[in-house]
């Protein structure tokens, strides 16, 4: 183990910030050891892992105390017949694409970027654009391994008590030190894409409702901004995997040549209104023309259809020194989703980058997994004065109507919310007990929401 080191930690959108004690164990047995001898320290602030840091609030934040990193749990094992393949916790999304991918194999979920530990996805619970097709990440984990709040070893799979409080939940049963996962078979390195424009939020939603029928991967960026005749317009992509000599739209590109894609650094600063409500509305008529009038095939890279914003390191900096905030929900009832856009439009909330997406079933047995039936928007808003007063009211609007907010988003909801939002938060709990008896996990997520 390298040495310890006082760290000011942040999430991903960089609205929040704390200091804690920051160490790289090189193996399992010394992440054990960490976790048995925070359970010895009467009054300590306890320990959480933390991975590639892209939580957007205080998820992985851990204030005053011990912060585990699993960039020494990196290795991918031979991934055999049906697809399984054993991936150290420490390992991104990336990485397991950069292996798999080459030998006919690709992840069976993937959130917005490739920079996410397989620990990390684990414990948000991860979804993607085929949420209402495959579910999250946790449906396709066939076992993991867990450091326990007592630095014991242990494997649970999805028949084991404990395994429902470790997927999504937000790293406070144990560490995630290996994660055996189904993958999905393919046969290029290429998917085939659908493209249109909507006009208006009803055709935005109509669209995907039906896109959901026919492709594996569905999104649709939507204009926030816009008003009137336009109010939720949006681009809608719709995409699936391409197959060897029946790919139209181009011809696909072949395993052996896959790529993760160029990276091209990201702004070292950006002055506080870079992102005015003004210069949000000209990109987002910039990007609404850009797209196809009528709807267009082609052939799309995995790097450009799944994780476009990677290709800028460090795009968060946009935002400038206060960071940002990214405000995502998941309701049943879709008239909710008009409802919170007005709300933002009539504040006056400068709202940037907006997605929405529909959700399948919830992964079973896991309490504060994210997902459930309906409907996703997420959006990205500086963090600025007067914002979290209208999220709060959005909140409450929400909650109201069976919605709840995702924990791995979230830097600011109010925790007496949280009971209504997660109804089986009570049974996470005592799952988590069976892991963690002495409550030795902790975050600055967990001590603000009163989760544990």
């Amino acid at each position: 183990m390298t040495g310890v080191e006082s760290t000011l930690l942040t999430g991903w959108g960089r609205a929040t910030a704390s200091l804690a004690e920051v160490s790289h164990e090189a193996s399992v047995e010394e992440i054990a050891e960490t976790v048995r001898s925070a359970r010895g320290t009467p009054r300590g602030r306890g320990v959480l892992s933390r991975g590639l840091g892209r939580s957007y609030g205080d998820a992985a934040q851990n204030g005053g105390g011990r912060v585990i990193r699993t960039d020494a749990l990196t290795g991918i094992g031979v991934i055999d017949a049906s697809g399984q393949v054993d991936v150290g916790a420490g390992a991104s999304i990336g990485d397991v694409l950069a292996y798999a991918v080459p030998r006919g194999w690709f992840v069976p979920v993937t959130p917005g970027t490739r920079h996410v530990t397989l620990g990390g996805a684990v414990a948000a619970d991860v979804h993607g654009k085929n949420h209402h097709r495959d579910g999250s990440i946790g449906s396709h984990v066939v076992e993991l391994d867990l450091v326990d709040g007592r630095g014991q070893l242990q494997t649970l799979r999805p028949t084991s008590p404990g395994f429902g409080a470790v997927v999504g939940g937000m790293g406070l049963s144990g560490v995630v030190t290996r994660v055996r996962l189904r993958l999905r078979p393919i046969e290029t390195a290429s998917l085939t894409v659908h493209t249109r424009r909507t006009a208006d939020l009803d055709e935005t939603m109509a669209a995907l409702v039906a896109a959901d029928q026919e492709h594996r991967y569905t999104v649709a960026w939507l204009d926030t901004l816009s008003s009137g005749a336009s109010f939720g317009r949006g681009v809608l992509t719709s995409g699936d995997h391409s197959t060897v000599g029946s790919s139209p739209g181009g011809e696909p590109t072949p395993l052996h040549d896959f790529t993760t894609g160029r990276v091209l650094p990201g702004p070292p600063w950006a002055p506080p209104a870079l992102l005015t409500r003004r210069r949000m509305r000209m990109f987002n008529e910039a990007y609404y023309r850009a797209a196809p009038s009528r709807a267009t095939l082609s052939q799309e890279s995995v790097a450009a259809f799944f994780h476009p914003l990677d290709v800028i390191s460090g795009w968060n900096r946009i935002y400038g020194r206060t960071g940002f905030l990214q405000y995502q929900f998941a309701v049943a009832d879709d008239s909710c989703v008009r409802h919170v856009i007005e709300m933002f439009q009539r504040a006056g909330v400068p709202g940037f980058l907006a997605v929405l997406k529909r959700f399948g079933p919830g992964t079973e047995g896991a309490p504060l997994s994210f997902p459930r039936p309906g409907w996703t928007l997420a959006l990205d808003m500086p963090a600025l004065p007067g914002v979290r007063d209208v999220l709060d009211a959005a909140d409450d609007y929400l909650v109201a109507r069976g919605g709840r907010l995702y924990l791995a988003k979230d830097s600011r909801v109010k925790p007496e919310l949280i009971p209504a939002m997660y109804p089986d938060l009570d049974r996470w709990r005592e799952l988590r007990d069976q892991l963690d008896p002495d409550h030795v996990f902790a975050s600055d997520l967990a001590r603000r929401l009163t989760l544990c």
